[in-house]
């Protein structure tokens, strides 16, 4: 049988059934804008961690000078005079003794000339410190306890300042609770500075008079007394006139003090 033959329009039609259809374009979507972040947490995070150390810091000073002040109230410290020497490699003389190793002439020279009512107050002699709050010429000497000195020469710099006076009075106060009073005097007798690089009243009697602290007699004892405002400048072994003229009068007082020392007594 024959098959009929494709017209051309039949053909024509078939050819294009082929050609797929063009397909729909694909939309790219738009980029979105990522939100922009938000600082302020962070900078609450930070603000809380400077709070925090602010809050911390005066915690962790008193925990370690608390524990400073315990320690020292067995073992005797090194003043930080003499720390300032070894870490520029310069010598100290220091010999540490007890204080019933110590002469009480000297006791009651220092006494007599730094502070008469060491037994009486609480390490602040609050009313020698209101007499010369309004002082032109800042801090005083004057009011100045014993265990105020003590405290400055192993807890903080030497120097005069508000600021240093006034870390004193608190620390003074707490050291005179831990250490009590004969433990303050011997840790300052051990401490006090009595020349270039002589420290202590063992290292101050054998530099200056040849002789152990516990053989010092009255006059010796109140030149070395004399000499402590300013050890470098003033000389107890080569004592000036102006240097002798102090001690006589640091003699003189010397008398009224010994009925001040019973906080001394075991």
């Amino acid at each position: 049988m024959a098959v009929p033959e494709e017209s051309e329009a039949e053909r024509h039609g078939r050819d294009l059934r082929r050609i797929p259809s063009p397909k729909p374009f694909a939309r790219t979507p738009a980029p979105r804008n990522p939100a922009p972040r938000n600082p302020a947490p962070r900078r609450r995070t930070g603000l809380r961690r400077a709070a925090t150390l602010i809050t911390l810091a005066p915690i962790a000073i008193l925990a370690f000078t608390l524990t400073l002040a315990l320690v020292y109230s067995v073992a005797t410290p090194p003043s930080t005079l003499m720390l300032g020497r070894w870490l520029t490699l310069q010598g100290a003389q220091r010999d540490s003794v007890k204080l019933e190793a110590i002469a009480p002439a000297l006791v009651q020279a220092v006494m007599a000339s730094e502070d008469q009512r060491f037994c009486l107050h609480n390490g602040v002699d609050w009313g020698a410190l209101r007499d010369v709050v309004d002082d032109e010429e800042g801090p005083s000497r004057g009011a100045s306890t014993i265990t105020m000195q003590t405290v400055k020469n192993v807890l903080l710099w030497p120097g005069r300042s508000y600021i240093r006076k006034g870390l004193e009075i608190p620390l003074a106060v707490m050291a005179d609770a831990v250490w009590g009073k004969r433990r303050t005097m011997e840790i300052y007798l051990n401490v006090a500075e009595w020349g270039e690089g002589i420290f202590g009243a063992e290292a101050a009697a054998r530099h200056w008079f040849r002789k152990s602290a516990r053989d010092l007699n009255r006059n010796e004892a109140a030149l070395l007394a004399a000499v402590l405002p300013n050890p470098i400048l003033r000389s107890a072994g080569k004592p000036t006139r102006g240097v002798r003229a102090i001690a006589g009068r640091i003699q003189s007082r010397m008398g009224q003090v010994n009925g001040l020392m019973e906080c001394l007594k075991r």
